[in-house]
């Protein structure tokens, strides 16, 4: 790599991530507006399909949102009918988020339309070149991860 002041906007890799950023979020509007959710909002769904419910702190770092960010998406979702949140009987501090059956029904209506955003995302790439890339972007993220504004448990 040339030095930082040499390189185009093409060589900068944080450029290039926000773009391809840019350009994923006007794919998931192209497959998915017709749901009015967000990325983030189905990430919310799908996490809770995939651990049951959680309070929404363990949520928040499972999708890797802040807890402010975390309270505005629950709220949206739980308005919906989609999740539910209780206060947890041991700590009436503490939200627990549960995905209802409404909410489970509308992600599994959604997944086709993610996962045809996700190959359009990568579809320029061919088919071994797209699993080298995910797993280096995969690669990237746990090495930075401690990095972020907001924590994220990688699986």
């Amino acid at each position: 790599m040339r030095s930082r002041g040499d390189l185009s906007l093409g060589e900068r890799p944080g450029f290039l991530v926000r773009r391809l950023h840019q350009i994923h979020l006007a794919l998931f509007a192209e497959e998915c507006g017709r749901f009015k959710v967000t990325p983030v909002q189905y990430s919310v769904l799908t996490a809770l399909e995939r651990h049951g419910p959680l309070d929404q702190a363990s949520l928040a770092v499972a999708v890797g949102i802040d807890r402010v960010n975390a309270t505005g998406v629950l709220s949206r979702l739980e308005a919906r009918g989609l999740i539910q949140r209780d206060p947890d009987p041991g700590d009436r501090r503490i939200k627990r988020c549960a995905l209802r059956a409404l909410g489970r029904n509308f992600a599994r209506r959604m997944a086709a339309a993610v996962e045809r955003c996700h190959r359009r995302t990568v579809a320029a790439l061919p088919a071994r070149e797209r699993r080298n890339f995910l797993t280096s972007l995969e690669r990237l993220v746990r090495a930075n991860n401690a990095l972020g504004r907001a924590r994220l448990r990688l699986e």
